[in-house]
């Protein structure tokens, strides 16, 4: 494909018969792993938690049916900057509905967003108001499901934003609205900072770099925290004690964990679903299709590695590192209470922030698990926007 082809082509999924049944045949020869009795979760993914997953993936779990629901969507291909590039792109029936991308994260995928399509799009069929509608573009991640894998070095946030801009200016969207969570929630805001003209605000959630503080906090600042951010601290700290394992090896050595993500669905099944574990226990809050689903991304596509390598990119690229002029784009925050970690001091410091919400309910996957608090959040965030 010629790098500086600009066309927009159709898609759909269509997953061979050989690619479901080859998935079966190694989840049924599974090799697995022993257990110390009574440890829960303190090891990592407890043995009969999996186990269970898998053999309903291998029995009951319908692929060609999520398969039909991601193909009644509007998806397109393109390349930008020398990436595969997958984009859902659904517009809202209504004709001055704002414009708005939305970034997923790892270990999540466009899935994350199936359920808040219909009410952003329409809210007046979803008993909202029709001045909220949005037309969305969701693209994947270059290097993730259907935008990948990627085939070289250096794609950071930042070449992601600026892919991203370039999508939207291949849409012909020249004023627009950007929203993500978790690694969705670095690139929005750089998408932010590189077209200051184009980016009416950005909203986000899972926030963590550049929302959170890096090491020790001052016992000045600390004073200035609520008893909710100081909640969001410890469970910081904890997170950085107990659950960095799979940052620390994504950001220095992908290549050999890959192996396992690979060749083994179990191996891929056990690391993601100790991921949304991790992230407040979203595992017992998302549905079991839809979590699936999200996982076939990866595995169907064979991206395991190519997502994981943006954390050694990221990790690696100083420009990541370097301090950063405070946008002068409107940045909204929202915080779900169960598993989110921003702190408005630190987001501050290089964001303008004009929004700041806190729920109580809602984990790190919060368009999976608490859609409607999600949607009416970024419906109020860019409602003073349009």
């Amino acid at each position: 494909m010629n790098s500086f082809d600009k066309t927009i082509r159709p898609f759909r999924v269509d997953i061979p018969q050989t690619e479901l049944d080859s998935l079966k045949e190694r989840l049924a020869m599974t090799r697995w792993p022993d257990e110390l009795p009574g440890v829960g979760w303190n090891y990592g993914a407890p043995l009969g938690f999996v186990r269970e997953i898998a053999e309903y993936w291998r029995t009951s779990y319908d692929w060609r049916k999520q398969e039909a629901r991601l193909n009644e969507l509007p998806q397109f291909t393109t390349t930008i900057d020398g990436a595969h590039i997958h984009f859902l792109h659904v517009r809202s029936p209504e004709p001055d509905a704002m414009p708005l991308i939305l970034t997923h994260g790892w270990p999540g995928s466009i899935v994350e967003f199936l359920d808040v399509i219909g009410p952003l799009t329409d809210p007046s069929s979803y008993g909202g108001d029709s001045a909220d509608a949005f037309h969305l573009v969701i693209p994947s991640i270059p290097g993730f499901g259907f935008s990948g894998p990627t085939k070289e070095t250096g794609w950071t946030s930042t070449r992601v934003a600026g892919a991203f801009a370039e999508l939207m200016k291949r849409l012909d969207y020249e004023r627009y609205g950007a929203q993500g969570g978790d690694m969705g929630a670095i690139i929005s805001p750089e998408l932010g900072r590189i077209a200051t003209n184009q980016v009416v605000g950005v909203h986000v959630n899972a926030a963590t770099v550049g929302f959170i503080p890096f090491g020790p906090v001052a016992e000045e600042v600390l004073a200035t925290f609520t008893n909710a951010e100081k909640v969001r601290l410890e469970r910081l700290t904890h997170f950085m004690r107990e659950r960095f394992g799979f940052n620390a090896i994504q950001y220095t050595r992908p290549q050999t964990l890959a192996y396992g993500l690979t060749d083994s669905p179990v191996g891929l099944l056990a690391w993601n679903c100790e991921l949304f574990y991790g992230f407040g226990d979203a595992i017992k809050a998302v549905d079991r299709d839809q979590f699936l689903t999200n996982l076939m991304l990866y595995w169907l596509t064979g991206t395991a590695n190519s997502s994981i390598r943006m954390y050694y990119e990221g990790a690696h690229d100083p420009n990541a590192w370097a301090p950063k002029e405070p946008s002068k784009t409107p940045v909204g925050v929202a915080v779900f209470q169960l598993a989110d970690v921003a702190i408005r001091h630190y987001a501050e410091q290089n964001n303008h922030i004009i929004h700041w919400n806190e729920f109580d309910r809602g984990t790190h996957f919060a368009a999976m698990d608490a859609p409607d608090l999600l949607i009416a959040d970024i419906r109020r965030f860019f409602r003073r926007l349009r």
